[in-house]
């Protein structure tokens, strides 16, 4: 006979046919969809796609000659890239609202206290991938592509192709995106039960090792970046290890008082 009370099984009633779960799905990809509309109208209007292209050519032309310009190699590059920075600039703006659509398919599923996690960690995340991509723009490029410079023959002009540069950026903007959820990933391998506090304690040299190869092939071959990446991760390794601590003090804290709880009740 089960210990817990009928009363506490939350997602009694929450079943759905599979193909509601398939209409919910296409709802939230449709809300999701129009939301990117939107915000890549908003951005078209301002700052439009010329002013995000100035925005993000801002860290290389800062070493560059002042005369000097980006070019466009490809035919087809004056009209195609624009658009593609403006549809990576639409992602990110609306990137809350596909964590919320995200969030409100899956939460029917989760139990009260699961909810109560999920929602800072999806807060979480959408702020470290932020953080991670304005590093990038304001403190990465700008140290790269200075290092980069200092190799420049002097009779040879550094004009890249816009092309080339978008592509690079892009690929270091979703890195670092991506390596600045390492603490989400540490606390959720706590919460699972995959891995102890311990044992990630144990990891931690591996850690170091492996954010330096990861760095090493993700980032392009110089110094500045690998560092600026690999360092990062360390860093936020141990700050996912301090916040499963947290985590698991919290947690065994609400335990002790739903017991208390319940022995109330009980007598």
């Amino acid at each position: 006979m089960s210990d817990k009370p009928d009363s506490a099984d939350e997602l009694a009633g929450t079943e759905q046919p599979f193909v509601q779960h398939l209409m919910e799905l296409r709802d939230r990809l449709l809300y999701s969809v129009i939301g990117l509309a939107i915000c890549m109208a908003l951005l078209a209007f301002w700052p439009g796609p010329s002013g995000l292209i100035d925005l993000i050519a801002v860290p290389i032309r800062a070493h560059m000659p002042p005369d000097a310009r980006l070019i466009a190699v490809g035919v087809f590059s004056p009209f195609f890239v624009p658009l593609k920075v403006l549809a990576m600039a639409a992602v990110l703006l609306s990137l809350p609202w596909w964590m919320y659509q995200l969030w409100s398919f899956i939460a029917p599923g989760l139990y009260s206290h699961e909810k109560r996690f999920a929602v800072p960690l999806i807060v979480l995340g959408s702020a470290l991938a932020y953080l991670g991509i304005a590093f990038v723009q304001f403190f990465v490029l700008d140290k790269m592509f200075g290092f980069i410079q200092k190799f420049t023959p002097a009779s040879v002009a550094a004009t890249p192709d816009i092309a080339s540069y978008v592509e690079a950026i892009l690929g270091l903007y979703l890195a670092f995106g991506l390596a600045f959820q390492v603490p989400i990933v540490v606390v959720l391998l706590v919460k699972m039960g995959m891995v102890s506090i311990q044992k990630l304690k144990d990891f931690r040299g591996y850690f170091i090792v492996i954010a330096f190869i990861i760095a090493a092939i993700v980032t392009p071959p110089d110094v500045i970046s690998q560092l600026a990446l690999a360092v990062p991760m360390c860093i936020l390794y141990e700050l996912g290890i301090w916040g499963a601590q947290l985590f698991i003090k919290k947690s065994a804290t609400d335990a002790e008082g739903n017991e208390a709880d319940e022995k109330k009740a009980a007598s």
